[in-house]
């Protein structure tokens, strides 16, 4: 994957996690509409949507950048190459290049999703997601997905990834109290649409360091339970809505 062109691969980050904010952001929106009075209703629709189509976007722009979508998942990928000593993968460049684009296409996709829905483009998010409970959902809902994405990678089953997980964020959106953001890039591009599934930029910091710490709690796992990987060529390909 990464001996492709860089500028190839982040196009496809890029593209990719714009394409999925506006599948959260856009399936709120129409689900707020659809049910105005049912907000249980509201997340079913919002969460099938958003499983559905994450791994559609797996399957599509997997072989080109590995379908991260997620700053907390291109990092551990690179964490976990250093540890094992391989020079050949991602590169700190990248990392942080990924994350650039992640973030870029993020915002892009929150505001694509107001102009489909003849929002405005310039409004910012009012709803506040604060509070401990909530932090431990969203260290819960990444350590998860990080360790999930990995076991998948590093065990030889990566192609089960869009399947798997898109149906664990699904999942992650009941069993978590946050509803399971579990990525920083799409946490800030959410702040960009009032609607069901915006967030107030007052509440997006603790949400990030959340992310963050439930990011290398489940790499901690997948170190435990899978020391080397099977496969050399096994390579994440997943993400976190």
């Amino acid at each position: 994957m990464t001996t492709l062109p860089l500028p190839r691969r982040l196009l496809a980050e890029t593209v990719g996690t714009a394409l999925l904010v506006t599948i959260v952001v856009g399936s709120g929106i129409a689900a707020s509409r659809l049910s105005p009075d049912d907000t249980g209703l509201q997340l079913l629709q919002n969460s099938i949507t958003t499983a559905l189509g994450l791994a559609v976007l797996i399957l599509l722009f997997g072989p080109v950048s590995g379908a991260h979508f997620n700053p907390v998942v291109t990092a551990s990928a690179w964490l976990l190459d250093r540890r094992q000593g391989r020079d050949d993968r991602l590169t700190g460049r990248d990392v942080v290049a990924y994350t650039l684009a992640q973030t870029t296409g993020a915002v892009l996709g929150a505001l694509l999703a107001n102009a489909m829905f003849t929002l405005p483009l310039g409004q910012i998010a009012t709803t506040t997601r604060t509070g401990s409970g909530l932090w431990l959902g969203e260290i819960v809902a990444t350590a998860g997905l990080v360790a999930l994405i990995f076991a998948l990678a590093r065990s030889g089953r990566g192609p089960l990834s869009a399947a798997a997980v898109g149906a664990y964020i699904g999942a992650a959106y009941w069993f978590t109290s946050s509803t399971s953001f579990a990525n920083p890039a799409v946490t800030v591009g959410r702040m960009f649409s009032d609607t069901f599934a915006g967030i107030a930029p007052a509440s997006v910091p603790a949400f990030v360091i959340a992310q963050l710490i439930g990011a290398l709690l489940g790499l901690g796992l997948v170190v435990a339970l899978y020391p080397r990987a099977i496969h050399n060529s096994a390579r994440p390909v997943p993400t976190g809505k």
